[in-house]
């Protein structure tokens, strides 16, 4: 039988007072994707426009008598449309960064479905720039007990100062928890 001077956490929180849940939640998520200024509509106008040139200019050079350029042309068009395709197929790639108060984890997925993932101690881990006056933020790394990790990576230098901001402010509001 307990006496009037136990006192019993309420369920669900820990004798310090702290929520054991909030231990797995996120205080920053991001996924990270590649910059790619040329969406689906651009893709098809940009392919319609080279290859209305390219068909103009194939029927004169036939009219010419140099016929064997009309077939380079194709292969020129062929070539670009490979190339935007595959721009298009790694623009499904993504990085997700998520930090709660007990990991920083880091995932980077491919346009194929490979995951690779890195996981570091919060307290042990910090935010490295590398910025150009001219060009703004070249590289953001994390860093954790001589391991490194480049974040974001395909994002442009405007997006990856946003990410960094939001990675600074998660990191030290993590560590000022402890």
């Amino acid at each position: 039988m307990a006496s009037g001077n136990d006192h019993v956490p309420p369920i669900g929180r820990h004798p310090d007072g702290l929520d054991p849940d909030s231990m797995d939640r996120p205080v920053f998520q991001a996924t990270i994707r590649p910059h790619q200024s040329l969406g689906p509509d651009g893709f098809r106008n940009v392919m319609i426009g080279c290859c209305a040139v390219s068909l103009v200019t194939s029927i004169a050079c036939v009219r010419a008598g140099f016929w064997p350029v009309a077939g380079f042309f194709g292969l020129d068009m062929l070539a670009l449309y490979v190339a935007l395709k595959a721009s298009f197929r790694r623009g499904r790639s993504f990085e997700e960064v998520v930090i709660t108060p007990i990991e920083v984890m880091l995932a980077r997925v491919t346009h194929r479905g490979e995951r690779r993932e890195w996981r570091f101690n919060p307290l042990w881990t910090k935010l490295t720039r590398v910025e150009d006056d001219e060009y703004g933020m070249q590289t953001l790394t994390l860093e954790s007990r001589r391991e490194f990790v480049v974040v974001a990576r395909d994002a442009s230098p405007p997006e990856r100062e946003v990410i960094a901001d939001g990675l600074t402010r998660a990191l030290a509001q993590v560590k000022k928890g402890y």
